[in-house]
C-alpha cells in the first residue's frame, strides 16, 4: 500500500471511530479546522576552504562555497470529538546545503534535506495524523496553541494515542534548548541525538503510531514506525512487521519549567547490509566494499540514548542541556546520518540581562564517533549516504556551534550562527572546516 493511501485510510478510520455523539457530561466542541501556525525560514550559509589532500564521492568540498535554503509551512488542527483531534501540516523546501549536504555526520543546516536533490520542490503533506487521549484523573494542565497542538486542558494522568503520517522526533528525544533548527542550533548534532537512527523518509517523515502513558512527572512512550526500503530512501517499506523502527522512552519532569531527564532505547529491523560481511567479501575479491550490495531483509540495529535539560533562570529560558547516544554499529547507517556514538553539551542564555528578554545566545559542543566495523568500511574506500572520502585516517568528528538570535518583532527573528568542525567526516586528513550562517525566521 502506498504511504498516501495508508495515511488517508488511517485518518478516515480514526475520524469514524471518534466521531460519536457527545455524552451528557462531555463538553461539546466545534468541528472546524483551525490554523495553528505558519512559518518561513531562510538560511544563508557560507563554508570556508577546507584542507583536503584527497577526496571521494561524498567528501566535504575543499573549495569555499555558499548555499541558501528556504522552508515554508502551514499547520492545521481540528477537534473531532472530546479528547480527539486530527492534524494536517503542509510544507515546502527550496534550495540546498553547502557541499550538497554531504561529507559530515553533523551536517551544518538542519533545514536541508540530505541527498534530496531529486525530490520535488513543490508543496507536500508533511504530517497527517489522529490523536486521542483517555483521561485517567481529574488534574489537568492548560496547553497553548502551537504547531500540532490545539489549545485546551490536558489531563496530567492520561493514556494517549497518535497515528498516521508523523515525524518520530516530534515525540522522542525532545530538548527545550536544542530541538529546532529554525529557532535554535543549526547543526544536526544539536537537534537530535545522532546515534539514534530513527525511522524517516528522505524528508524526515514516516507512517506509524505512538502510545503515551503520563502519570504526573513520569511519561512513558512507545512508538513503532515504517522504515524506508533503502538507506536514506523516500519510499517506505511495508508491511510494518517486515521492517520497522521501535522506540521506548521514559521521561521525568516534575514541572514544565523544571529539569527534565530522559532515557531512550530503539531497535530497527530493515533491509540493511552488514559492514563486516562486505569487508570480508571485498578483501577476498580485491574490490571496494559496497554496503548496499549486502542489503538483506530482517537485519537489526539497536541502541540507547539519554538526555537532560537543566533550567537555571529566566523562567527556564536560561539553562544547560546534554545528550549521549550509542548504537551497535554493525549494520549500515540507514536513516538519520552516519554516527554510532554521540555526545553533546551546551547552554542557552536569555537576553534579559541586557534588556533584550526575547533574545537568545547559545553555545554547544558535539563529539561523534563510529563503530570499529563502520570506520574500517570507510577506510577501505566504502561510501554511505553522506560519507565517502575514498579512505580514512580516523578521528572523532568534533563540532562547536554558537549563535545569537535577535527577536526583531513578536513574529520575526534574525540569527547569526558560526560553526567550527575538526575531523569532518571522521577524517584527520581533512579540515578543519568553518561555517558562517544567517537565518531569518518568520512565525505565526
Amino acid at each position: 500500500m502506498k504511504r498516501s493511501s495508508l495515511c488517508a485510510s488511517a485518518l478516515v478510520l480514526g475520524s469514524a471511530f471518534f466521531l460519536r455523539p457527545a455524552m451528557a457530561d462531555e463538553q461539546p466542541r466545534l468541528w472546524a479546522p483551525q490554523l495553528l501556525g505558519a512559518q518561513y525560514t531562510f538560511i544563508d550559509q557560507h563554508q570556508g576552504r577546507v584542507h583536503s589532500p584527497y577526496a571521494g564521492p561524498l567528501s566535504l568540498r575543499a573549495q569555499a562555497n555558499q548555499a541558501r535554503s528556504h522552508t515554508f509551512g502551514v499547520y492545521f488542527g481540528m477537534p473531532v470529538a472530546p479528547h480527539a483531534a486530527v492534524y494536517l501540516d503542509v510544507e515546502m523546501f527550496r534550495g540546498e546545503g553547502v557541499s550538497n549536504a554531504t561529507g559530515l555526520a553533523g551536517l551544518t543546516n538542519g533545514d536541508v534535506i540530505r541527498g534530496g536533490g531529486s525530490l520535488s520542490r513543490n508543496a507536500y503533506v508533511a504530517r497527517a495524523f489522529v490523536t486521542y487521549d483517555i483521561p485517567l484523573g481529574d488534574a489537568t494542565t492548560e496547553i497553548k496553541r502551537k504547531m500540532d497542538q490545539l489549545p485546551g486542558q490536558q489531563a496530567d494522568h492520561r493514556l494517549g494515542f497518535k497515528f498516521g503520517l508523523l515525524a518520530v522526533n516530534d515525540d522522542f528525544d525532545q530538548s527545550r534548548y536544542a530541538n529546532s533548527t529554525r529557532t535554535q542550533f543549526l547543526n544536526w548534532g544539536l537537534f537530535n541525538n545522532l546515534a539514534w537512527d530513527f525511522a524517516a523518509d528522505t524528508r524526515g517523515y514516516t507512517v506509524g503510531g505512538v502510545a503515551t502513558y503520563a502519570n504526573g512527572p513520569w511519561i512513558w512512550r512507545y512508538g513503532v514506525y515504517q522504515m524506508p526500503v533503502q538507506a536514506n530512501g523516500q519510499k517506505l517499506e511495508g508491511p510494518i512487521w517486515r521492517a520497522r523502527n521501535e522506540n521506548l522512552q521514559l521521561t521525568w519532569q516534575a514541572d514544565a519549567n523544571g529539569p527534565a531527564v530522559w532515557l531512550l532505547a530503539f531497535r530497527n529491523k530493515a533491509r540493511m547490509g552488514i559492514y563486516r560481511t562486505v569487508l570480508a567479501r571485498a578483501a577476498q575479491q580485491g574490490t571496494t566494499p559496497d554496503i548496499r550490495s549486502d542489503d538483506r531483509d530482517g537485519r537489526h540495529k539497536y541502541g540507547i540514548a539519554a538526555g537532560f535539560d537543566l533550567p537555571l533562570a529566566d523562567d527556564g529560558d536560561t539553562g544547560l542541556f546534554g545528550r549521549w547516544g550509542w548504537n551497535d554499529g554493525k549494520t549500515e547507517s540507514f536513516v538519520f546520518t552516519e554516527a554510532d556514538r554521540n555526545a553533546s553539551f551546551g547552554g542557552q542564555m536569555a537576553g534579559a540581562r541586557w534588556n533584550r528578554p526575547r533574545d537568545r545566545i547559545a553555545l554547544a559542543f558535539v563529539v561523534n564517533g563510529l563503530s570499529p566495523d563502520h570506520r574500517r568500511y570507510l577506510a577501505a574506500g566504502g561510501s554511505g549516504f553522506v560519507l565517502g572520502d575514498g579512505r580514512l585516517n580516523y578521528g572523532e568528528e568534533q563540532i562547536a556551534e554558537a549563535y545569537y538570535e535577535l527577536a526583531a518583532t513578536s513574529f520575526a527573528s534574525v540569527t547569526a550562527d558560526v560553526q567550527f568542525i575538526r575531523h569532518p567526516g571522521y577524517n584527520r586528513d581533512r579540515g578543519p572546516a568553518r561555517f558562517v550562517g544567517l537565518r531569518v525566521h518568520l512565525e505565526y
